[in-house]
């Protein structure tokens, strides 16, 4: 019997190339299971909560790069959070039952509040977003849920809430097991890891000539100050996408830039010759959609649509299981 997969992104910015190599092509290679990607846009809410106009108009910019980069409406159900009520409704029953020690413990919290440090991020939202992560996977039942190993934390505390409500109550909710993913730390052109809230991203709807000038903008071994100095490709984020996508000749590269027979300059040029031809029908796909914004929109309200059918079956079981309602 197929998985069932359960995955999503927050629209806070188009997408990059950081969401589609650590993420999107990781969903292409699920499709068919019985698959459900969401586009999580109250889960955008618990750090973006000020900025409603750019998450709703987020949405779709998020819908055309998930069709841009490959993935098919019609083999797996694309949706929108909050057109299925039910995560939020499964939330609050789930909070009920929620240690604040569980939600306190968690790394990710920890981590996300020094990474946006010039937000307000002391909200009942932001400290509960895994208890609304956790309504996400439980409500469609998944087996399965694709996470790097920086994610295993949320994916282990969806498990033990999982565990109590069955406890507390009766069996009602599956213990969703992690699918490891290779996601590599996928480096923006400054250097950090690619992310909208840095802004050195390369995205997937940038044109051929946005992705060169980008690239030949990126920063590379801080060492290296002079074109004759040797260099390390090690700590290189140039030499991090030959890795990926000029397999064939990356030796050749890390050699001569530790001699220092080729420059950065050089490296550079090598490299968007690569990445630009594999961005380009991307970014061709998404022009396309562009046109067919009104189409792109119905289809994620006819995947949410399907999707709410599941979620507001398990909800029912779980009003069941507790004892709530008439």
């Amino acid at each position: 019997m197929p998985k069932r997969i359960l995955s999503g992104m927050r629209p806070t910015a188009k997408l990059h190339l950081g969401n589609l190599l650590g993420a999107l092509d990781n969903w292409k290679k699920l499709e068919g299971e019985d698959s459900y990607f969401m586009i999580a846009d109250w889960h955008a809410l618990t750090t973006e909560y000020a900025s409603r106009a750019e998450i709703k108009n987020n949405v779709i910019e998020v819908v055309m790069d998930y069709f841009a980069a490959g993935l098919d409406p019609n083999r797996s159900t694309i949706f929108l959070q909050s057109l299925v009520p039910e995560h939020a409704e499964l939330a609050l029953l789930l909070s009920m039952i929620t240690p604040l020690s569980w939600l306190e413990r968690n790394p990710t919290y920890k981590d996300q509040l020094q990474e946006q440090k010039g937000k307000d991020l002391s909200t009942h939202g932001f400290l509960g977003y895994p208890v609304l992560q956790a309504a996400d996977i439980l409500l469609y039942k998944a087996d399965a849920v694709p996470v790097g190993e920086d994610q295993l934390p949320h994916l282990e505390l969806c498990r033990e809430i999982a565990r109590r409500f069955n406890h507390l109550y009766k069996p009602v909710f599956k213990e969703a097991e992690a699918i490891l993913t290779k996601t590599p730390k996928v480096p923006g052109t400054d250097g950090r890891k690619m992310s909208k809230s840095y802004g050195n991203t390369i995205d997937l709807s940038d044109s051929p000539q946005e992705v060169d000038k980008k690239v030949m903008n990126m920063v590379t071994d801080p060492a290296r100050k002079r074109r004759e100095d040797k260099g390390h490709p090690e700590v290189c984020p140039v030499y991090f996408f030959h890795t990926i996508f000029n397999k064939a000749n990356q030796e050749t590269v890390a050699k001569e830039c530790r001699s220092a027979e080729r420059g950065c300059v050089e490296c550079k040029r090598e490299m968007a010759s690569h990445l630009t031809p594999f961005l380009k029908p991307i970014h061709e796909k998404r022009k396309e959609l562009e046109g067919k914004r009104a189409q792109v929109k119905e289809m994620l309200i006819e995947g949410s649509k399907k999707a709410r059918k599941i979620a507001s079956e398990t909800l029912h079981e779980a009003k069941e299981a507790v004892g709530i309602g008439i």
